[in-house]
């Protein structure tokens, strides 16, 4: 399935292909003004931050949402896909669009991607916006501790997500995952979405987007090496040096915001990542909404991180 006609959804917004750390990345863009760069998380690709595109663009902001390495029209290679990588290639990416540093949004491995940004490239990072995802060190060891707690159905069995699947272990399965993901149309992308997120949504058709850039060839494949190398690097050097590294406080101001009904990774286990920023935290819970409260409640969503992004001393 060729990615361009299934990634370049038209819309207000501009496409562009930009060069960084090595690859080819596909940005969707809108608007000028400071620099915002939107990660998305599994199992989505740029057009979760369509709603925001916008929101920024009117606000005054140039934003750019990006399809991570091994998603959507992005390269795809056969390896890379650490969070170390991750973070190498979105501080390219800010250096590639013209800037010195941006403000970071990451949602879920986005979030993973724009924590270890500010460890490892804090120099690019203005501010940071973290979305429905833990500090790296929170999740690593609640990945070792209490497997089950994080993750909705990984099969068709539990679609609500209420009783959790530990999907970080269930996805260390060589290639299964891969042909569940893509089976039935990719059926298993509706699902994880249904049941990661609150009661009605998403609608058939936002479904169907994210299902036919799951079918991508071999986005499957890469999109699930991101979980794998965090529970698999987790004993190995890599890792070691990793959580070692991402004990370094955060200096830039950080806005946390969760949905307040989200059964992927529920408000506790996020809750508390102050204690890793040095700089201004503000911690916000989106009610109403699961584990995509951009796309589930963008109104409220928006509001705070405008809000945020407008206040020149984000309050702790």
């Amino acid at each position: 399935m060729p990615a361009e006609p299934v990634i370049q959804i038209s819309g207000p917004w501009t496409h562009r292909s930009v060069t960084a750390n090595g690859s080819r990345f596909h940005v969707a863009s809108m608007g000028d003004g400071p620099l915002v760069l939107l990660l998305h998380g599994f199992p989505e690709f740029w057009w979760s931050w369509r709603h925001q595109l916008v929101t920024l663009a009117e606000a005054g902001y140039r934003a750019v949402a990006v399809d991570l390495r091994g998603y959507g029209g992005s390269d795809k290679p056969p390896r890379g896909y650490d969070l170390i990588t991750a973070a190498a290639d979105a501080a390219g990416l800010v250096r590639a669009l013209g800037e010195a540093n941006a403000t970071i949004v990451g949602h879920d491995w986005g979030g993973l991607t724009a924590w270890t940004m500010a460890a490892y490239f804090p120099k690019a990072v203005h501010r940071l916006a973290i979305v429905s995802m833990a500090h790296p060190l929170r999740m690593r060891s609640r990945v070792l501790s209490s497997p089950f707690t994080i993750g909705g159905a990984l099969g068709e069995a539990d679609t609500r997500g209420k009783r959790g699947s530990g999907y970080p272990l269930a996805f260390q399965m060589p290639m299964v995952p891969e042909r569940q993901l893509v089976r039935d149309g990719g059926a298993l992308v509706g699902s994880i979405l249904a049941s990661w997120s609150a009661p009605g949504w998403p609608d058939q058709e936002t479904a169907r987007i994210y299902q036919r850039a799951m079918r991508i060839p071999p986005v499957a494949h890469t999109a699930l090496e991101y979980h794998r190398w965090l529970v698999r690097s987790t004993f190995r050097p890599d890792g070691l040096r990793y959580a070692r590294m991402m004990r370094t406080p955060v200096e830039a101001p950080v806005l946390h915001l969760h949905g307040a009904v989200d059964p992927c990774l529920p408000p506790s286990v996020a809750r508390g990542a102050g204690r890793y920023v040095e700089g201004p935290y503000r911690w916000k819970v989106i009610e109403g909404a699961g584990h995509y409260p951009h796309e589930e409640r963008p109104r409220a969503f928006d509001a705070e991180l405008l809000g945020w992004l407008a206040d020149p001393e984000p309050d702790r």
